[in-house]
C-alpha cells in the first residue's frame, strides 16, 4: 500500500506533492528492458465467472438476487473506493443505500488495526512464523479478527504472504511468515481462518512476486514497476503455494501486487488473475489493486480486476484530483461497450458474494474510528478541499484480553541460536550490563514516527502501511530492572568508557536491523535494506566486539526484520549466547526477561537462514535497478533454489539453518512411525466437473443511460469518485455501445466466450480437492531427559525428499510440515507429534501437462523429521513404511 503523510490540515493534504509530480504526467515513457527470452505474460480470456463452488452457493444466491436488482450506477459503486482520504479508512468503497449495502470499510494492516488508538500492536508475521505453532496463530488471527470487527473494519488487509522473501534484503520480507512457501502457506491459512471466524474478510496480498521495494510501482507514466520475470514451475512450487493454500482455507479477498509479472502489470495480468487465480484455484472471492496501483480502466476490467482501491490512482494519473480509471469511467466503458455487461455482473457479484459469506449482512458495526486524525470531530472526507464534519473517532476499546496472545507469539517466537555451557538462563542476582538503544522505548515517543518510519529505540516492528500504533510498549530495559536486582543501563549504540568487569559480570547488547515499506526512506534504505544490507544497524557489529573485549560474559539479543550476517563476533569466546526476538510488538520486555531469566524456554525457529556471508545466495536474487526509467526486468533466474534449498544444492553451509533453534529443555525424537492413507498414482483423479455459474443468467445487455445519471440536484463532494456521469456523457457513450461501431481494441487473445474446457489442475477453492488428500501420516514422540533442568515445547519439521532418479530437478530437501506440542515437555516425560503429507506435497508442477503430478508414486520418498533443516535425526520411508531414528541427515 502506498502511504502519505496526514500532518497536512483537511482538504491541502498531499496535494502540493502531487502537483509538483504533475508535470511529469505528460512525460514519455522509457522502453523498457527487454523482457528475456521465454519470458511471456500469455492472454487467458475472458474472466471465469464466480459462483461455481459448493460452499459458496448461497452466498452467490444472495448476492444475485441483489445485483439483478442494481442499477449499472449501483453496481460500478461497489468495486472501487471513494477516493485517497475519502472516508475514515484507508480504503471506503461506494455503497447502494438503496438494498442495504454500506460503504465497505478496507483497513490495514497485518499486526493490527492501523492509524488508529486502543488496539494490540501485534508481534509481526516474521515473529509469528518463528514460532511454528499452527494453533496459536489461529488464537493470534481469532485476536486481530475481533480487533478489526470491533472497529468497524469490513476488511483486513492481511495477511501478507507476498514477498515470500526470496531476497534476504527486501524491504516488506518482514510482514509474511518466512522464507518457504509451505510455513507461509500454513500460517497465512490459519491466520485466514482466525480472522474469518470473527466475520472480518481476509486480504491475502500481494498477489505476487512483489520481492523488491525499489521500483515496485508505475508512477506517474514516468517509471514503469519492474517485472517480476517467473517460470511457470516456480510460480507454482514457491510463489502461488502460499495463495492456493489461502484460497483452499477459504479467503474472501486477494490484492494484487504493485509489479508487473513477465512484462504485464499484476493489476491486469490476465494470465494471473483469470488463468490461475480464478480458473485453476478456482477463486470465488475478488481481487483488488495495492493502493493507487491501478494503470488502466477496460484492460484491468477485462484482465479480472474485481475492484480498484482506493479508486483513484497514481500510476496513470494525479491521485486528490477526482480522476479515476473506474467508477463513472467504467460506467462509461460498459454504456460504450468496451466493458461487457456480463463482466461487470460478475465483479459486482463476487463483491457481494463476499459479504454474504462472511455476514456481513447481519448487525455489521459500521467504522468507529479514522485513519486521517485522532480528533474526535474532524473532516469526514479529509481529503476534499471542502468537507462535512462530524465526529469520526468514539475511541472504541478493542483489546480485550489479547495482550495474552501478544505475548505468547512473542515469546514463542524468541530463537535461541547460541548457547555456550548453557549460560543462559541467567541469574536475577547477576549483575547486569545492558548497552544499546534498541533495549528502550523510542524516547521521543513510541508512536513519534509515522508508520515506524525511524529506527530509534526498540525496534519492534518495521516501517509502513504493515505496522500500527502502539498502545504502549513494555521494552526489555523496563522488564529488566523489574526483575533484576543488579542492572546498569548504558542507552548508547557507542560503547562506553566502563569499569574492569568481573567473572560474575553478564553484558547484555540489544541490536537491530529495520526494513519498511518504500514510502519511506529510513536511513538511506529505501524500504529494503539497500544502503545497510544484512549488517546490523547503528555499528551494532562493533557494538558486540568492544563489549565482548570487556566483558567475558556477554549476550546478544536481536530484534530484525530478516537475517543478519554475524562473523564479526559469532566466535568470540565472550560471546555466550545469542537470541534472536525478531519483532516482538507491544510485548516486547517480558516476554524476552522471561526467557533469558529460565521462566520460560526458548521454543522459536529461525523462519529463514542465517548465512555466513551475503554472497552466499544466488545472484539474482539481489536488489535490481536502473540507471534510467526503463521498466527493470528482474528474472527468477535461481528457479526453485532459494534460502536453504540453494545452500543444500550447493552444498553451502550456513551459519544458522532455516529451522534452527535452540531449547533449554533436552529434547529427543523417537517411536517414529508412518503410515498410508491414500494411495498415489502419478497424475491425480480427475477434476471435478466445473458447474454452471448463475451469473450466466444476469441480463448482460448494455443498460439505459438514465441508469447513469446524476440524480437531480445532488450536491457533489469535490474530489469524491462517483459512478454517475452527467447525463449527456451517459447518452454520447450509450449511443456508441448500442450502435455497436466502434469497436475497442481489446488486446490479443480476447473472447468474451466462457471458456468450455477447464484446466486439469483446477477445482474449486485452490484446485483439484485430491490434492489435499492425504497421503501419509507420521508421529513420533519427543522425549525431554530426565536429567534436564527445564521443561520446554518442542517442534517437529517434516522435510520430503523426492526418490533418487526422479525425472525432475528437485530441491534436496523441503518443508512440507510441522507441530509443536501444545504444553512445555516436563523432565522426564514425553509428547507425540502428528504430521502430515498431503498428494500435493510429493508432487512436482509438470509444465508440460500443466497438472500436478508424483513422479514416483511406488518409489522412496524419505521424510527427514526434526528440529531444523540441518538437524533431521528421523527418517522415515514411503515405500516400506519404516522408520529410523538418530540417523544423519541429508544436509
Amino acid at each position: 500500500m502506498l502511504i502519505f503523510n496526514m500532518e497536512c490540515p483537511s482538504g491541502l493534504r498531499r496535494l502540493s506533492l502531487f502537483f509538483l509530480l504533475g508535470a511529469a504526467s505528460s512525460s514519455v515513457l522509457s522502453p523498457r528492458d527487454p523482457v528475456p527470452d521465454g519470458i511471456v505474460a500469455a492472454p487467458y480470456y475472458p474472466t471465469p465467472y464466480g459462483g461455481w463452488a459448493d460452499d459458496w452457493s448461497e452466498s452467490y444466491e444472495k448476492a444475485i438476487n441483489l445485483v439483478s436488482q442494481m442499477t449499472l450506477a449501483e453496481k460500478v459503486n461497489i468495486t472501487a473506493g471513494t477516493g485517497l482520504y475519502m472516508g475514515p479508512c484507508v480504503g471506503n468503497t461506494g455503497s447502494v443505500p438503496r438494498l442495504g449495502i454500506p460503504s465497505l470499510c478496507l483497513q490495514d494492516g497485518p499486526l493490527g488495526v492501523r492509524t488508529t488508538d486502543n488496539i494490540t500492536a501485534f508481534p509481526a508475521g516474521i515473529t509469528t512464523g518463528a514460532t511454528f505453532n499452527k494453533e496459536l496463530i489461529y488464537e493470534r488471527g481469532v485476536a486481530i479478527g475481533q480487533e478489526f470487527r470491533g472497529k468497524g473494519c469490513n476488511f483486513y488487509l492481511g495477511p501478507t504472504v507476498g514477498p515470500l522473501g526470496r531476497k534476504p534484503r527486501g524491504g516488506r520480507n518482514w510482514e509474511g511468515f518466512g522464507a518457504d512457501p509451505v510455513l507461509q502457506a500454513k500460517a497465512g491459512s490459519q491466520m485466514i481462518r482466525g480472522v474469518q471466524d470473527q466475520g472480518v474478510i481476509a486480504t491475502l496480498k500481494h498477489l505476487i512476486g512483489n520481492e523488491q521495494e525499489l521500483y515496485r510501482m508505475y508512477q506517474l507514466n514516468v517509471q514503469q514497476a519492474y517485472s517480476s520475470n517467473i517460470d511457470d514451475r516456480s510460480i507454482h512450487e514457491l510463489y502461488l503455494w502460499p495463495f492456493a493454500e489461502g484460497v483452499h482455507a477459504g479467503v474472501g479477498s486477494i490484492m494484487a501486487s504493485y509489479n508487473a509479472i513477465n512484462g504485464s502489470a499484476a493489476s491486469q495480468n490476465s494470465y494471473i488473475i483469470n488463468g490461475l487465480l480464478k480458473d485453476e484455484l478456482g477463486f470465488q472471492g475478488f481481487i483488488m489493486t495495492d493502493w493507487l496501483a491501478q494503470i488502466s480502466g477496460v484492460a484491468s476490467a477485462l484482465a479480472g480486476l474485481d475492484m480498484s482501491m482506493p479508486g483513484d490512482t497514481v500510476g496513470n494519473n494525479i491521485p486528490l484530483l477526482g480522476y479515476s480509471n473506474w467508477m463513472y469511467e467504467l460506467t462509461r466503458s460498459v454504456l460504450n461497450g468496451s466493458v461487457p455487461v456480463d463482466r461487470l455482473n460478475d465483479m459486482a457479484t463476487r463483491v457481494v458474494a463476499t459479504w454474504y459469506q462472511l455476514g456481513q449482512d447481519q448487525d455489521y458495526p459500521p467504522p468507529n474510528f479514522s485513519s486521517n486524525t485522532a480528533d474526535r470531530v474532524g473532516p469526514l472526507y479529509p481529503g476534499a478541499l471542502f468537507s462535512p464534519s462530524g465526529v469520526v473517532n468514539q475511541y472504541v476499546n478493542v483489546q480485550a484480553d489479547h495482550k495474552v496472545v501478544a505475548k505468547q507469539v512473542a515469546q514463542e517466537a524468541i530463537t535461541l541460536l547460541k548457547n555456550n555451557g548453557s549460560f543462559l538462563p541467567l541469574s536475577t542476582s547477576s549483575p547486569l550490563f545492558v548497552f544499546g538503544t534498541d533495549a528502550q522505548a523510542n524516547p521521543q515517543g513510541i508512536n513519534s514516527c509515522t508508520d515506524k518510519s525511524c529506527n530509534r529505540g526498540l525496534l519492534g516492528m518495521g516501517w509502513g502501511s504493515g505496522s500500527a500504533s502502539y498502545p504502549y510498549l513494555d521494552d526489555p530495559i523496563s522488564s529488566l530492572r523489574r526483575k533484576a536486582a543488579n542492572v546498569t543501563y548504558h542507552a548508547t549504540d557507542s560503547f562506553p568508557s566502563v569499569p574492569a568487569s568481573t567473572s560474575e559480570d553478564v553484558a547484555i547488547v540489544f541490536v537491530s536491523s529495520d526494513s519498511g515499506e518504500n514510502s519511506y526512506t529510513v536511513e538511506n534504505n529505501h524500504g529494503d535494506r539497500d544502503a545497510d544490507g544484512l549488517t546490523l544497524w547503528h555499528g551494532g557489529d562493533e557494538l558486540i566486539q568492544r563489549a565482548a573485549e570487556a566483558y567475558s560474559n556477554v549476550v546478544v539479543v536481536i530484534h530484525t526484520v530478516g537475517p543478519v550476517t554475524m562473523e564479526p563476533w559469532i566466535h568470540l569466546d565472550s560471546v555466550k549466547a545469542v537470541l534472536v526476538a525478531h519483532l516482538p510488538g507491544q510485548e516486547a520486555g517480558d516476554s524476552l526477561t522471561e526467557v533469558l531469566f529460565g521462566e520460560a524456554s526458548p521454543s522459536g525457529h529461525l523462519p529463514y537462514s542465517i548465512p555466513v556471508s551475503e554472497d552466499d545466495y544466488p545472484a539474482s536474487v539481489g536488489l535490481v535497478a536502473t540507471p534510467t526509467l526503463s521498466q527493470i526486468q528482474d528474472t527468477y533466474a535461481e528457479g526453485l533454489y532459494i534460502d536453504y534449498r540453494h545452500l543444500n544444492k550447493e552444498g553451502i553451509k550456513p551459519r544458522f539453518a532455516f529451522g534452527h533453534g535452540l531449547s533449554y529443555a533436552s529434547l529427543s525424537f523417537s517411536n517414529a512411525s508412518i503410515a498410508a492413507v491414500t494411495a498415489l498414482s502419478a497424475a491425480p483423479p480427475p477434476r471435478p466437473a466445473k458447474p454452471a455459474s448463475p451469473v450466466a443468467g444476469l441480463n448482460a445487455t448494455i443498460p439505459a443511460a438514465a441508469e447513469a445519471y446524476f440524480p437531480a440536484g445532488f450536491d457533489r463532494i469535490w474530489r469524491y469518485l462517483y459512478s454517475w456521469l452527467p447525463s449527456n456523457e451517459a447518452d454520447a457513450a450509450y449511443a456508441v455501445g448500442s450502435a455497436g461501431s466502434a469497436a475497442y481494441p481489446y488486446p490479443d487473445g480476447y473472447s468474451s466466450v466462457q471458456k468450455s474446457r477447464a484446466p486439469p489442475a483446477g477445482g474449486p477453492n485452490g484446485g483439484n480437492p485430491a490434492l489435499w488428500d492425504v497421503a501419509y501420516t507420521l508421529r513420533v514422540t519427543v522425549t525431554n531427559d530426565a536429567a534436564a533442568r527445564f521443561a520446554g515445547k518442542a517442534v517437529a519439521q517434516a522435510y520430503v525428499q523426492f526418490p533418487a532418479g526422479t525425472p525432475f530437478d528437485t530441491p534436496v530437501i523441503q518443508l512440507r510440515d510441522f507441530a509443536k506440542t501444545a504444553d512445555a515437555i516436563a523432565p522426564g516425560a514425553s509428547a507425540t507429534l502428528e504430521l502430515s503429507l498431503s498428494r500435493k506435497d510429493l508432487s512436482v508442477w509438470d509444465v508440460v501437462a500443466q497438472n500436478w503430478v508424483v513422479p514416483a508414486p511406488r518409489g522412496r520418498y524419505s521424510v527427514w523429521v526434526g528440529g531444523a533443516s540441518d538437524d533431521t535425526p528421523v527418517v522415515c520411508y514411503t515405500d516400506t513404511l519404516e522408520c529410523e531414528v538418530g540417523v544423519a541427515g541429508p544436509v
